[in-house]
C-alpha cells in the first residue's frame, strides 16, 4: 500500500492540472536541490546553445578569429556565448557585423537579468526556514494510564526551539457512502496533548482509544482492509527566524506495532538532560524489558 500523503514534504498523488507560468517560481523553490541544480544547468546550456546558433547563422565573418571548420566554429561561438552571458569577455573573439553586435546586446541584457534572478532564487531557497523533526518510524498500541492508546514519538533534531508547537493527527480510511460510492474519509484523532509552548527535546504523542475514538474497535486486520493511514502534521514558530515551520509524516498498517512499548531515551543527570535520539525508533514487545 502506498502512502496517500507521503512522508515529510513528498506526495504520492498524481494530479492532472494546467501549468501556469506564474507557478514556475513556486515550482523552482519547492523542487529538491538535485533537481534544481540539474534544472539550472540545463537552462544555462540551452540559452547558450540558442545564442550560439544565432552567432553561427550570422556567418563566419560576423565574429573575429573563428575556425573554418563548421564544428570548431560552432564550439567557438558557443564558448563566446558563455563568456558574453557571464560578462567574462576574454577578448579573443569580438563581434564585427551589425547582426552579431545586436545579438551580443541582447545576450548581455539576458545575462544581467539571469544573474539577478538566480541570486534571488538562491537566497530564497537558503533563507527559507525548514524543520528537522524526526518521527519514530513506528507507532505502537498499548495501555497508557490504563487506557489503550496509539503512541508515537517525535524529536527536534536542531539545537533551536520550536515555539508554540502544535500537532494534528488524522485517520484516513476507505469507506463507502450509503449510495455505494467510494469515499476516502478523514477522522481527527483527539490527543492527550496537542500543543506545547516550547518543543526542544522529544514529544511522546498519545491518542487514547476510548469509545468516542475513531480507532475504537479497530484491529490489525481492519487497518489493512480499510487501507488505513495515519497522517501527522507538526507546525510551530522557529525561534531563530521567527517564521512558521511545518513537517509531516504518515503511518501505514505495517508501521503500527501492537502490544509494544518504546524504549526510554531520556536520561537525567545532576546538571542536564541527555536524549538518545538513536533509539527514538526502538520499540520492544511488552513481554521484553526495555533497555535503559
Amino acid at each position: 500500500m502506498k502512502r496517500t500523503a507521503g512522508r515529510q514534504s513528498t506526495t504520492n498523488l498524481t494530479r492532472k492540472i494546467r501549468f501556469e507560468i506564474t507557478d514556475a517560481y513556486h515550482s523552482i523553490l519547492s523542487m529538491s536541490w538535485t533537481r534544481f541544480l540539474f534544472f539550472t544547468f540545463f537552462i544555462y546550456i540551452s540559452v547558450n546553445i540558442v545564442f550560439a546558433l544565432g552567432y553561427f547563422l550570422c556567418g563566419p565573418q560576423a565574429l573575429s578569429s573563428l575556425s573554418v571548420n563548421p564544428t570548431d566554429r560552432f564550439l567557438d561561438v558557443f564558448f563566446f556565448s558563455v563568456q558574453t552571458l557571464s560578462t567574462i569577455g576574454y577578448g579573443k573573439i569580438t563581434p564585427l557585423s551589425l547582426s552579431s553586435n545586436i545579438l551580443v546586446t541582447f545576450e548581455s541584457i539576458t545575462g544581467v537579468m539571469a544573474l539577478a534572478l538566480i541570486t534571488g532564487i538562491l537566497f530564497s531557497r537558503f533563507a527559507r526556514p525548514t524543520a528537522r523533526v524526526v518521527f519514530s518510524r513506528v507507532a505502537v498500541i498499548n495501555d497508557h494510564d490504563g487506557v489503550e492508546s496509539l503512541i508515537f514519538r517525535i524529536g527536534n533534531q536542531r539545537l533551536n526551539q520550536i515555539v508554540e508547537a502544535r500537532i494534528g493527527v488524522v485517520l484516513m480510511i476507505d469507506e463507502r457512502t450509503k449510495e455505494g460510492e467510494f469515499y476516502r474519509s478523514l477522522y481527527d484523532l483527539k490527543l492527550e496533548r496537542d500543543q506545547t509552548p516550547i518543543f526542544t527535546f522529544t514529544w511522546t504523542v498519545v491518542h487514547p482509544i476510548q469509545r468516542e475514538s475513531p480507532l475504537h474497535g479497530f484491529t490489525a486486520e481492519k487497518f489493512l482492509t480499510s487501507n488505513a493511514e495515519i497522517i501527522v502534521t507538526v507546525s510551530g514558530v522557529d525561534d531563530t527566524f521567527s517564521q512558521t515551520i511545518h513537517s509531516r509524516y504518515s503511518y501505514l498498517p505495517g508501521d503500527i506495532l501492537w502490544r509494544h512499548r518504546f524504549v526510554d531515551i531520556l536520561k537525567r543527570t545532576d546538571k542536564t538532560f541527555f536524549i538518545d535520539m538513536d533509539n527514538i525508533h526502538t520499540a520492544l514487545p511488552l513481554e521484553e524489558k526495555p533497555v535503559n
